[in-house]
């Protein structure tokens, strides 16, 4: 028997429009790429919205097309979120941090339609154009008065585009399952793969963003999102602030500290969102400067990667701001487990729940999680065996775009996330290590991501890096490689002084290596495979000895 409820998809396009109803005067602040200061709300979004809708019906994208953006975080690329997935065309954001050749393949793979682009941009597309074979023109994200002199063909200014247009327009209904937006992983690897979300995989995982043993973001909050909108749809933030009519503040390009201080500041932001590296330059920019006040920041999400202990205590101590370890990946839209204390916790001693919070967090609604052996068995949930991470639910992929990869879930959908993780009693789950740094021992495994987030607690390094180098007796051992902070003073002996108390004996680095950086991923993310090529042939002080 069926229930007798109404059968209402589940589109996009209904978050904007319940947000300009029930929230239109709610501001979206963005740090322009042209330099001031832009203020707009959700109303205007709306109505922009639709004029842009129907520019893009007018330049005559089809149903299903995708149509690109190659921008940073902003109010006009807000707007390409939803018109473009509002019409039924699936919105692909490109990663400008990607290499050329990546964004060439990415783009001719999606056979995007049209390619919208900020004035940043633009010569990194000149010199791409004649490779671009789908793409019958762009648009560039600015007015007239900024419009600059470009070489890419059939080129549009987006404000004289909109102009022209009428903010007249009923959403069109389709089904809930068709496709909205399109994400590439920025993989270590080969080619990038396509994750094709789905309207009805965003909105449910808006309300996962939305509740409050998550993000618990509300209409009272002002959200600060740093995390890019080209980065796994800026983690839902962007679609759970218009559900629940939250303030939106963007800051453009500008991440440096002093630019993010600034609108954490003015802006009374209360929640804030991004990846580690951000929050490294924030505190250095507020060294500088010790009478820096931010008296209404409450939650800092961090994700990407591991947040250090350190970066934690301080956002604690400094501004009492809660950090939220998140997890996930662009495969999970990307959502997976958030870091909120339980009830048992609030009065423990700060020490006792930062062991607690520098886990990745437990399993949001929506998100079925378990640990396997090699051998597919499923372990134990008591905080010590770890294994393969496998993931299943309504917003995690069920495969890539064009079939790329093959069939990549079980025969009971479990998606094997590539982490390395255990489970405790509570359901917190801690990533260990990627299956592919995980450091194999004399038969043991050492996490490479714990070494790395202790060595970060010394007072004078910056970064830091661990991977396995090859050893004679013990098949791999640690290499600890560190960025040292500027003026900071540290040495190989002091540092494996200051790991000794901290970790098991065997876990301790065979050396450590100083650099002037580390290089990463488009995303932000420890490019390990980079390091394990500079250092393949790195002879180890133990490995001399074990060979005599």
């Amino acid at each position: 028997m069926r229930g007798l409820m109404q059968e209402t998809p589940l589109l996009i396009s209904s978050l904007i429009e319940y947000s300009a109803t029930y929230h239109g005067d709610t501001e979206i602040v963005s740090r322009t790429i042209e330099g001031p200061i832009h203020r707009t709300n959700y109303r205007e979004v709306n109505r922009r919205s639709k004029r842009l809708a129907n520019a893009l019906t007018t330049l005559g994208v089809q149903f299903g097309d995708r149509v690109a953006t190659l921008a940073w975080n902003s109010y006009r690329h807000l707007e390409l979120y939803y018109a473009v997935s509002g019409l039924g065309l699936v919105l692909h954001t490109i990663n400008p941090r990607l290499f050329p050749e990546q964004i060439d393949y990415i783009v001719n793979h999606a056979e995007d339609r049209y390619i919208f682009v900020d004035l940043t941009f633009v010569p990194l597309l000149e010199g791409l154009k004649d490779k671009l074979k789908s793409v019958k023109g762009f648009v560039v994200m600015t007015d007239e008065a900024h419009m600059p002199k470009t070489s890419l063909p059939n080129v549009q200014c987006y404000e004289t585009l909109l102009g022209a247009q009428s903010d007249q327009l009923t959403w069109p209904v389709f089904d809930e399952n068709t496709a909205s937006s399109l994400c590439y992983t920025s993989g270590t690897t080969g080619n990038p793969k396509g994750v094709l979300y789905s309207h009805r995989s965003t909105v449910l995982h808006s309300f996962g963003v939305c509740m409050a043993d998550t993000f618990g973001i509300n209409s009272g909050d002002s959200i600060l999102v740093i995390v890019p909108l080209f980065h796994a749809n800026a983690w839902g933030i962007p679609y759970g602030a218009a559900m629940c009519g939250a303030k939106l503040v963007f800051p453009g390009m500008a991440m440096d500290g002093k630019s993010v201080f600034e609108l954490l500041r003015d802006e009374g932001v209360t929640v804030t969102a991004g990846v580690p590296t951000v929050w490294l330059m924030l505190f250095q920019y507020l060294d500088q400067h010790k009478d820096a006040k931010l008296s209404k920041l409450a939650r800092v999400v961090i994700g990407g990667s591991a947040a250090p202990r350190a970066m934690i205590q301080r956002f604690h101590d400094q501004f009492g701001a809660r950090t939220m370890h998140a997890w996930g990946m662009t495969e999970m839209s990307p959502i997976g487990t958030i870091g909120n204390l339980l009830p048992k916790h609030l009065d423990r001693p700060f020490d006792e729940q930062l062991e607690v919070q520098v886990k990745q967090g437990r399993g949001v609604y929506g998100v079925d999680l378990k640990i396997t052996d090699d051998e597919g068995r499923e372990l134990p949930r008591d905080g010590k065996a770890f294994g393969n991470l496998l993931v299943r639910g309504p917003w995690i992929t069920s495969g890539y775009f064009r079939n790329d990869g093959g069939q990549i879930l079980d025969p009971d959908n479990w998606f094997d996330t590539g982490d390395v993780a255990t489970l405790d009693p509570d359901g917190y789950m801690q990533i260990t290590d990627r299956s592919k740094d995980v450091i194999k021992s004399g038969g043991e495994w050492i996490s490479s991501i714990d070494l790395e987030n202790e060595a970060v607690g010394h007072p004078a390094v910056q970064e830091a890096a661990v991977i396995g180098v090859p050893h004679p007796k013990w098949q791999e051992r640690p290499l600890l490689v560190v960025v040292k902070k500027k003026g900071g003073e540290v040495s190989r002996a002091d540092l494996l002084a200051y790991l000794a108390p901290r970790i098991a004996k065997w876990w301790l680095p065979d050396d450590v290596v100083f650099v002037d950086e580390l290089p990463h991923t488009a995303t932000g993310k420890l490019l390990k495979t980079k390091l394990r090529e500079r250092f393949r042939d790195y002879k180890l002080p133990s490995a001399s000895d074990a060979a005599e």
